[in-house]
């Protein structure tokens, strides 16, 4: 697929998810066959972005893919200048977020929320395209609630508007993440515009990632919280879209060093006293379908030193080995 300029050297996206697709977690799915990982979301908010966390979050040193930063908000000649301002940076592709349900983006009138004005949704686009000149994308939901889905409505104005690739989450605001994804609104889109489409939701294996891409007609696949604690699945889909076949399991000595890197990773990016409490949750998610890994789950839990965790990985390790 292409955007703009840039060809994705896979259909397969890293969803953007706030305080999961940091550096650490962007070069380990792309490295496992990802074509391209969106950045956490950045606040519009100028006040914002002299933060820790912002900067942090604006942090692309050596990362070898292509460089797409998620911002949100409601006010264009904001979201013109967070743009501008993510491109400065090193931003390579600017995406809109017009998906999120989390209540607290919700009630600043940004994320999901904007799909009830189309005529806003219009001037943030038409803002934002005009402000940079690297492509901008969008990511949507099918509508605000199952009664009023105007995912088709969103993404022509999308299209006019400049929007150079579209991913849409197959549930309403509303549903938030319940129930089971719905794909047909988004088999409308793409055959309502001429863009490219990328599909999300529920894609948490080859074979769906297959038969979501055939049902749609989509361009691309974005996975999201199939991926926490299973970053290899890129790699699974890669070949199973590439060769038809399932690629033989990865085996357990290299998915526990990629375990123990990606814990590494985290102690050198945030330091070890916030390493080791976002290490937690990442553990917490390798580890969430092993029987044995629910006692030392509330153990690791407990610890708060990097070294501590690095070498109780290691004796778990050895002892299921």
């Amino acid at each position: 697929m292409q955007i703009g300029p840039y060809k994705l050297s896979s259909p397969i996206l890293v969803a953007p998810m706030a305080g999961v697709t940091d550096r650490p977690f962007r070069t380990l799915c792309l490295r496992m066959g990802a074509g391209m990982a969106v950045s956490e979301m950045m606040s519009s908010n100028p006040k914002v972005w002299q933060t820790e966390k912002s900067l942090r979050r604006m942090d692309h040193a050596g990362e070898t893919g292509i460089r797409s930063v998620q911002i949100a908000g409601a006010d264009p000649m904001l979201m013109a200048e967070a743009a501008q301002f993510n491109v400065d940076q090193g931003a390579q592709i600017i995406d809109i977020n017009m998906g999120c349900p989390a209540k607290k983006v919700n009630k600043k009138m940004a994320g999901s929320a904007l799909l009830q004005y189309p005529q806003l949704v219009q001037e943030i686009v038409t803002a934002v395209v005009n402000a940079v000149s690297v492509p901008v994308t969008l990511k949507i939901r099918t509508g605000w609630e199952p009664e009023h889905r105007n995912g088709v409505q969103i993404a022509r104005i999308a299209e006019d508007c400049g929007i150079q690739a579209l991913a849409v989450h197959g549930r309403t605001r509303a549903c938030m993440y319940k129930g089971e994804a719905e794909y047909d609104t988004i088999r409308a889109i793409k055959q309502a515009v001429s863009i490219p489409i990328i599909a999300n939701g529920d894609i948490d294996s080859p074979q769906k990632a297959r038969f979501v891409l055939d049902d749609t007609g989509a361009d691309a696949i974005m996975i999201g919280r199939a991926a926490q604690g299973r970053p290899w699945i890129f790699r699974e889909i890669r070949h199973y879209l590439e060769q038809g076949t399932l690629p033989l399991p990865l085996h357990k000595d290299l998915e526990r060093a990629m375990i123990r890197e990606h814990v590494e990773a985290l102690h050198a990016f945030y330091g070890e006293v916030l390493g080791v409490r976002i290490a937690r949750k990442h553990v917490g998610w390798y580890l969430k379908d092993s029987d044995a890994g629910r006692d030392f789950r509330s153990d690791f839990n407990a610890l708060d030193e990097a070294e501590q965790q690095l070498d109780s990985l290691a004796h778990y390790f050895a002892n299921i080995a």
